[in-house]
This record gives C-alpha cells, sequence and structure tokens, in this order.
C-alpha cells in the first residue's frame, strides 16, 4: 500500500485527487491540507509514504514547504504536482528536494504511475518538463564552462590590456615591474585559455568576450 498525503489550496482538485488515490487498488489517501503550514505540523505523525505538493500555495510556498518537509523527515518523497512548467520552478523544486515533477493536466493514470515510480525510487517528470530541464542543464553547463575557460587572473587581464595597447614583452615586463619570462608565462597561459595562438586573436578574443 502507497500512503499519500496531498497538500493543495483548490477544493476541487485536493478532493479528486483523493477520490483518485481512494479508488485505485494499492493506494491510500492519507492527509488532505491546504496549505504547507498545517501538513508539516502533522508530518512528524503522517505514516506516508508519497507527498503531492502544489507550489502555488497561500503561506509558504510548495518549494520552501519541500525544504522544512526534508527538515523534519529526510526521507520523505516529494512529488510537485503544479500549474507551472518553466525551468526556474522546475530546477527550484528539485533543488529544494523533490523527487519529481508533474503538470495538474497529467492524466490520471500517468500520475498514480508516477506516484508508483517516486514510491520505488524513480523521479518522474512530464516529457516537456524533462526536455527543459535537459536544456537547462545544458546551458547552465555551457555557461559554466565559458566562464571556467576564459577566467583570466587580474595579472593576465593586465597583460593582455597591455598587450591591446600595442605594448611588446619588454614593454609589458617594465609597467608589471616583472621580468620577460613571467610575461611570457603570462601569455602563455592567456592563450590556453582563450584557445588562441597568436598575439593578434587573443586580443580580438578578449575584446569579443569583453574580457577587456
Amino acid at each position: 500500500m502507497i500512503n499519500v498525503a496531498i497538500v493543495e489550496d483548490n477544493d476541487t482538485i485536493r478532493e479528486g485527487l483523493a477520490a483518485l488515490i481512494n479508488g485505485t487498488t494499492g493506494y491510500k489517501s492519507v492527509g488532505l491540507f491546504g496549505d504547507c503550514e498545517s501538513f508539516l505540523v502533522k508530518l512528524n505523525t503522517l505514516d506516508v509514504n508519497v507527498v503531492l505538493m502544489d507550489i502555488a500555495l497561500p503561506g509558504i510556498s510548495g518549494i520552501e514547504g519541500v525544504k522544512e518537509a526534508k527538515k523534519i523527515k529526510p526521507d520523505i518523497d516529494i512529488l510537485m504536482l503544479t500549474i507551472y512548467e518553466d525551468s526556474e520552478k522546475v530546477f527550484d523544486a528539485l533543488c529544494a528536494g523533490a523527487c519529481g515533477y508533474l503538470v495538474k493536466k497529467t492524466p490520471p493514470s500517468k500520475l498514480l504511475e508516477a506516484i508508483k515510480e517516486v514510491y520505488e525510487g524513480g523521479s518522474p517528470m512530464s516529457s516537456q518538463i524533462a526536455r527543459q530541464v535537459i536544456t537547462a542543464f545544458k546551458e547552465s553547463k555551457d555557461a559554466k564552462a565559458d566562464k571556467q575557460e576564459f577566467e583570466l587572473s587580474s595579472r593576465e587581464k593586465e597583460v593582455i590590456n597591455l598587450l591591446a595597447g600595442g605594448n611588446n614583452y619588454q614593454q609589458i615586463a617594465d609597467q608589471l615591474f616583472i621580468s620577460v619570462d613571467t610575461v611570457r608565462h603570462h601569455i602563455k597561459n592567456i592563450y590556453k585559455k582563450l584557445h588562441v595562438h597568436t598575439q593578434s586573436e587573443a586580443v580580438a578574443k578578449a575584446i569579443r568576450k569583453k574580457i577587456i
């Protein structure tokens, strides 16, 4: 038997979900709550396996509710069921500790499958949300890679600025009070970080990437 608690402020949706769960063999509704506050108060004594949690709730939001619930019962499995489909809300919910994320228009049969999947250790998401998550993770990874790739040290930025100003290695060394060998070392690192092979390429890319 999978014990399910429902945290949803819309009476019609909450009662409808309870009817679906109680009317299905192997599932049981063990708590209906219109807000996170009342759910959190009862959580310690609630025999629950999976929680269906809305996001847009009065008082504490569903995302904050997930965080608070995890503090009380770290192993609790929470499935977000909401109208929101934007990737920011998805990330916030998953980062808070939610196990899955479905939109409210999910068909009843798919919802029951998702509850079972969460109960068995899975992380269900509607296909549209899964695509958004994959895209957002890729963008996040690419942005992070770009930032790391072009992250010049303050000294390297000084060197590339002086290069852009037409200074040669000796002039850069004199102005920065370092040796020519040290200048060469910095320029080698700059080439490596910017993935270039010449001085003109380095300066052009540094300008294009707004490094200087």
